[in-house]
């Protein structure tokens, strides 16, 4: 990635424990058994609630030019794309920026308002990467903490962005599982009411 401009980047929210989301997820209770609804609302709540605290942070989050993410985060959906499903984030998702959906399922690519497009790729983490890689700046890795271990376990993430909530989830899709031991070198802290932000480089 060193010709390009940008850097392969994660943002993840993750628990003390390391969790991203709690076990038990489903359509109706996306994050699981999270400490509260099922709907993330616990885990982000330093993004929704203490907005202003972690602007900072917040406006790192949206400023890619490109999204990775896995088909786990995109929905709860299954198999072959046998009913329409646009994402958790009705029809103007946050994103306003290309959206590589790791899946699969073929699918036509599918335009949002507000500048999302989600396309659908179905040969590996490399191809959805070299895509999104096409433009300039930085590509982000969304989530979940599956689809980053893979990034991760693959050396193609350079710099790792953890916002960690001080609750324990003891169960669900964990970050670094599966990935063997890596070499980071901090680049900054900082903590906040509900969250403590933490940047790395990925050195190997």
């Amino acid at each position: 990635m060193s010709a390009r401009a940008g850097k392969v980047v994660c943002d993840l929210t993750v628990s003390l424990d390391g969790y991203a989301a709690g076990p038990g997820q489903s359509e109706e209770r996306p994050f699981g058994d999270d400490g509260g609804d099922g709907s993330g609302a616990t885990l982000h709540a330093w993004m929704f609630e203490d907005a202003d605290e972690n602007r900072a942070e917040i406006d790192l989050l949206g400023s890619a030019r490109a999204f990775v993410m896995g088909r786990n985060m995109f929905g709860p959906v299954r198999g072959p794309w046998d009913r329409p499903w646009n994402g958790w984030w009705g029809d103007e998702p946050p994103f306003h920026a290309p959206v590589f959906v790791l899946t699969h399922h073929a699918r036509e690519p599918q335009p949002m308002a507000g500048g999302t497009t989600f396309h659908f790729v179905t040969d590996g983490i490399g191809a959805a990467l070299a895509r999104a890689a096409a433009g300039d700046g930085d590509v982000a890795v969304a989530g979940g903490a599956t689809t980053v271990n893979q990034y991760l376990a693959a050396g193609l993430i350079e710099e790792l962005r953890l916002h960690v909530v001080p609750l324990t989830l003891g169960a669900g899709p964990r970050l670094f599982d599966g990935v063997p031991p890596l070499e980071l070198a901090q680049v900054a802290s900082r903590p906040a009411r509900r969250v403590t932000h933490l940047t790395y480089e990925v050195l190997g």
